[in-house]
């Protein structure tokens, strides 16, 4: 199977969301978003994601998730694999996909986020996420997060955005697998 890629969003300025309002469609069963050195404004933000069914307003679908994760520290420690709470239960907030990420020159987070047929109208759309982090408390955090949207609309924007702030800088790409 091939990826094709369909958006590069590059982030170079402080910006509050990052939106894939167009390309998501009945030519793929698989999208795959990817983004590579993300930083926030400031220490410690995570981040999140929505969707948006076709036709409607707001970022704002019932999601039902789960996430874990594990983190090593710089001094030697290991932590986890852990329970985080940053689960929905039939939510419709924005879905964690990091957190705790650092904003220092040498601190980003990189990862993919995987949406399986987003155009179906017969069944939800599933996700899963894995994402690396460098914190701002000198560790390295990876972050599984798995769930799915609770609706039978198509979805057809994705949206990115931290959870305290703006985005500083980074890439994200979207691509269909087909």
């Amino acid at each position: 199977m091939a990826m094709t890629l369909i958006t590069t969003n590059t982030i170079s300025s402080a910006t509050a969301n990052v939106s894939f309002t167009t390309g998501i469609d009945s030519t793929y069963k698989l999208y795959i978003f990817k983004w590579y050195d993300l930083q926030g404004d400031t220490a410690s933000p995570a981040l999140m994601f929505q969707g948006n069914v076709a036709g409607q307003s707001g970022f704002n679908e019932v999601i039902t998730s789960t996430s874990f994760r594990v983190i090593h520290m710089e001094a030697g420690s290991p932590e986890g694999p852990e329970y985080t709470d940053y689960d929905l239960a039939q939510g419709t907030d924005y879905q964690f996909l990091t957190g705790n990420t650092g904003s220092e020159a040498n601190e980003s987070s990189s990862g993919t986020l995987h949406l399986f047929n987003p155009s179906n109208t017969t069944y939800v759309k599933h996700f899963y996420c894995r994402a690396q982090s460098h914190m701002s408390t000198d560790g390295s955090l990876t972050f599984f997060v798995s769930g799915y949207f609770n609706v039978t609309g198509a979805i057809d924007e994705i949206d990115f955005k931290m959870n305290t702030e703006n985005i500083a800088n980074g890439v994200i790409k979207m691509y269909g697998v087909g």
